[in-house]
């Protein structure tokens, strides 16, 4: 192997002292801890009951949670174990304090990736997949995490999606019950519609409905339901992909195909009727304040008013808007309708009306073509490039004229993609003098502009060519009855004219859509539902838990023509003839049924695995509620309970915690758990981040071959390269994995580094060359303890001296509080100072010595345990008490500072060491002496060397 510079194993072997620690010592010493651990179970966690219960849950606990990986087939690199390695400090710190600690690790193992890579291969999904499990726990068992092997899980496993499967069906057998303010069983509900405490939606008596039309209804009601929803229809992958899997220009991620929106049958959890409380529940989590701030804006609540606008005679019927601000309706002067609006299959009439502007046509000779054409363009674009603002804005009359219901003025209906069908109603009454968007797509089309609130004075309130939208406050104008109101007295006076008038109601809309929950693929969790003759699904009993994924030979979706938007996929399930049509007794004798051919998402297992590493093996229930009490609980009255400590990426910070909290509130509703939240405690790691180097050619060279030159340059072969920072990647050639630093540092070294580099929650970059100093401040601290020529032990039984004990008991009380505030850079910082101090000695007092190794076991736990063991100690140190500082020696021993008044020494003043310039020159200039000194004169400048030295210049 080639060695990088300033690497340890750099140096003529000759040169080396015997005993020294090397890369070769940390590798031996490292695995033979690591089988140790194993052997002797030292990193179990013990459950209250059950088959993981154990004495150790008698003590208080700490449920500590890394973000769920996906095992990649390319395995890690240094960037990826950087959350992992903080938890599992924290972790150990944590159990040296006394704690029980639950820390385990699993995989989300299902998903697209891992199937397309097996159509390519040919080999089954699972084959790869768990070769790439295998691999990740070999490099993460490599890393010295002291996870319980006993509770990792894979959402591949059939013992683990037999649960996923469970909580589907209490989705599925749930509904919303406002009056209880939560989930409750179909039963309750079915009861209520029985009795008439609940309507049926057409308005008849639920004696008046056959059988099939009331599993109709009862499905309306479901939080797991079917509908024709929109999505991301990808034919060149045959599925449907989730929003982020599309890129910004449109296209699927993986293959680079064309992505096209549009209408399709689907599974769709009604996540949105949680979404009150998934926002309210947001102020009770200790989280980021911007994560907070993301999920409030993808939940979008808006308070406003929906608006019901009458079609004319040929169209018939109404549409209804959804505005928030119902003050503008008299400035109401278009309508537009998202591109997938439903409507429109049915009012687009087949000749232009009289009064169509040809501006508004696009040369189009019917409605109905120019209106099919425009759906067809605007498909092809994302929800981003449509929301984007372009200036101009692009868009179709529909041939069809509305009404405004305040001033009985026409106003025409127009097609145009940057009003979305997820949001509100997907129309919106269009009120130029009050929205850019509206006021430039008026521009675009000569529409009408009316201003309904008054700008301020110096601000053009024309409407000509040169002026603009006015989005501010101000009192009503051009609007009738609310003329000199203000915004939010007329939006409430507007609303209540609606109301009295039949033309709108009060109204409450939000971002958040329900969630699509099918995809058109192999890979996942089957769902757990037949369908009979009527075509309407049925649920599976428990007892035919799990349904397991057949094998296939070909697990590809059929792949369709890329261009071809109106394609309908065809998921590879179907193939499986005999799995896809059963015979069952669901209760009315056998009959054949017809499977679900769509499976869940990858998101599915990531829900609720942080419930299963708590009770692992429980075969009769999710979780035994003993178990869930004592791990996620809540603490106090009024506490929402969850996992104590989440670490992950800022990238998961919407749609998975979104997702995982919805879950947990069903089955918090349903009684299943007691925690109101699965996270109590969410924390964003940074990444680490690395230098890429492009030659001449624009052509990625590899980072490790790149010098740095004289000039502050960089060549690569002796050829100057340009630097570019951010992500790593092998495409980017800047790639580093941990099985590189393993073999030319050790385990421990990768740990320090990263754990030194900066502030957990700042990305930072990798500097392979910088590595070296990490080694060498372990290298340090096994010298304090063992003689590198010798071996023998270096620590003495004499007492440390007054100054090395006070050193070591403020580092103690230091570590202690960054450990505490994962401020683990700091305390290596700490540690470090420590070590360079007791270096200097002649012989390391073991007062010393053992603290300074017990500070070290949470960072580099294998070099620890080894000098530990050095030390005389039989036992692992996972559960040594960490150390404890004596607060009489964090008393700091004064120091005399002298204070000057131009030039003259006036004072001297006892002041602590660790006085901060600002205190001292309060302190100085509060002296008596120096008033007196300064008789009365201003000062001019104040020169402070703390803690020694107060000049004071007077004027």
């Amino acid at each position: 192997m080639t060695q990088r510079p300033g690497s340890p194993e750099a140096v003529a072997p000759e040169a080396i002292a015997p005993y020294r620690y090397t890369a070769a010592v940390a590798a031996e010493v490292e695995k033979r801890w690591q089988d140790r651990w194993e052997a002797d179970r030292t990193f179990e966690a013990a459950n209250p009951v059950g088959p993981l219960a154990g004495p150790a849950a008698d003590r208080p606990k700490r449920y500590l949670l890394d973000m769920f990986p996906y095992p990649s087939g390319s395995g890690l690199h240094v960037g990826h174990p950087l959350g992992y390695i903080a938890t599992d400090v924290y972790g150990r710190y944590q159990r040296m304090c006394g704690y029980n600690v639950l820390h385990a690790l699993g995989y989300d193992a299902f998903g697209l990736p891992a199937e397309q890579y097996a159509v390519q291969s040919g080999q089954h999904p699972r084959v790869t997949t768990d070769a790439n499990v295998a691999n990740m726990r070999r490099q993460l068992r490599r890393l010295g995490l002291a996870h319980d092997p006993r509770r990792g899980v894979s959402t591949t496993d059939v013992g683990f999606y037999r649960w996923t499967q469970w909580i589907f069906l209490q989705v599925f057998n749930s509904w919303y019950d406002r009056e209880a303010g939560g989930a409750r069983p179909i039963a309750e509900l079915e009861a209520k519609l029985a009795a008439g405490a609940v309507a049926c939606a057409d308005g008849r008596d639920w004696s008046q409905l056959s059988h099939v039309e009331r599993r109709r209804e009862v499905d309306s009601h479901r939080l797991a339901y079917l509908s024709q929803a929109p999505v991301n229809w990808c034919p060149g992958l045959g599925t449907v992909l989730a929003n982020e899997e599309v890129t910004a220009d449109g296209r699927s991620d993986i293959g680079n195909f064309p992505v096209f929106k549009r209408s399709m049958k689907q599974w769709m959890m009604r996540i949105t009727t949680y979404a009150d409380r998934l926002l309210e529940d947001l102020e009770r989590l200790d989280w980021p304040e911007s994560v907070k701030i993301m999920q409030r804006h993808w939940i979008g609540r808006s308070d406003g008013a929906r608006v019901r606008f009458g079609l004319e005679a040929a169209a018939g019927g109404e549409l209804t808007v959804f505005t928030t601000r119902p003050d503008t309706l008299f400035g109401s002067t278009f309508v537009v309708v998202s591109p997938e609006h439903p409507l429109l299959d049915v009012i687009v009439p087949e000749d232009w009306p009289e009064g169509t502007k040809a501006s508004w046509t696009a040369g189009s000779p019917t409605p109905q073509r120019a209106v099919e054409q425009y759906r067809v363009a605007a498909a092809a674009r994302t929800d981003l490039e449509r929301q984007a603002d372009r200036g101009v804005k692009t868009g179709i009359f529909t041939g069809v004229f509305a009404v405004n219901p305040v001033n009985s003025a026409r106003l025409p209906v127009f097609v145009a993609d940057y009003v979305l069908m997820a949001y509100g109603t997907g129309a919106i009454m269009a009120v130029p003098g009050q929205d850019e968007r509206d006021w430039a797509f008026a521009q675009t089309f000569d529409l009408p502009i009316v201003r309904t609130v008054a700008p301020p004075a110096g601000v053009d309130a024309s409407t000509g060519p040169q002026a603009t939208a006015f989005t501010g406050d101000g009192p009503a104008i051009n609007s009738g009855f609310l003329n000199g109101l203000g915004v939010a007295e007329a939006k409430r006076v507007m609303i209540d004219w609606l109301v009295a008038h039949g033309a709108g109601e009060r109204a409450t809309t939000y971002k958040l859509r329900d969630w699509l929950f099918s995809r058109q693929r192999y890979w996942g969790e089957p769902f757990p539902v037949v369908y009979d003759e009527t075509g309407l699904p049925l649920a599976l009993p428990e007892s035919m838990l799990p349904v397991e994924l057949p094998d296939l030979d070909d697990f590809s979706p059929q792949v369709l023509d890329p261009d071809d938007a109106s394609s309908e996929p065809v998921p590879p399930l179907g193939r499986v003839g005999d799995w896809v049509q059963v015979e069952l007794d669901l209760g009315d004798g056998p009959r054949t049924y017809t499977r679900e051919l769509n499976v869940m998402p990858q998101w599915a297992g990531s829900c609720w695995y942080e419930l299963r590493y708590t009770d692992p093996t429980n075969q009769t229930v999710l979780v035994d509620p003993e178990v869930e009490r004592y791990w996620m609980g809540p603490r106090t009255p009024g506490d929402v309970g969850g996992v104590d400590l989440y670490v992950g990426g800022v990238e998961h910070a919407v749609l998975h915690l979104l997702y995982a909290r919805f879950w947990h509130k069903v089955l918090f509703d349903l009684g299943h758990v007691c925690s109101e939240e699965p996270f109590r405690r969410l924390y964003n790691q940074g990444y680490i981040q690395a230098y890429a180097y492009t030659d001449a050619r624009g052509v990625y060279v590899p980072a490790e071959e790149v010098e740095p030159a004289a000039d502050g340059s960089w060549t690569w072969r002796g050829q100057p390269v340009d630097r570019q920072y951010g992500k790593m990647g092998k495409s980017l050639k800047n790639s580093v994995t941990p099985d590189d630093m393993f073999a030319e540092y050790g385990a421990d070294t990768l740990r320090i580094y990263e754990m030194s580099m900066g502030p957990l929650d700042v990305s930072r970059p990798w500097e392979t060359r910088a590595v070296i100093g990490s080694f060498r401040f372990l290298q340090r601290v096994w010298r304090c303890v063992l003689d590198e020529q010798t071996g023998a032990l270096r620590v003495t039984q004499s007492p440390a001296d007054e100054a090395t004990r006070r050193a070591l008991h403020r580092t103690i009380a230091n570590v202690r509080k960054d450990m505490e505030g994962l401020r683990f850079n700091t305390a290596v910082a700490k540690l470090i100072e420590l070590t360079n101090l007791l270096t200097k000695l002649a012989e390391v007092p073991r007062e010393a010595a053992e603290p300074l190794v017990l500070m070290l076991a949470p960072l580099a736990p294998h070099a620890a345990e080894e000098l530990w063991a050095a030390l005389g100690h039989d036992q692992s140190l996972a559960y040594q008490d960490f150390p404890v500082a004596n607060p009489d020696l964090l008393v700091e021993e004064l120091v005399t500072c002298v204070v000057q008044v131009a030039g003259k020494v006036r004072d001297r003043m006892a002041v602590a060491p660790s006085i901060s310039d600002a205190e001292l020159r309060t302190l100085a200039l509060a002296s008596e002496a120096v008033v007196k000194a300064l008789e009365g004169r201003q000062v001019r400048t104040v020169v402070v060397r703390a803690p020694k030295l107060v000049n004071i210049v007077p004027v």
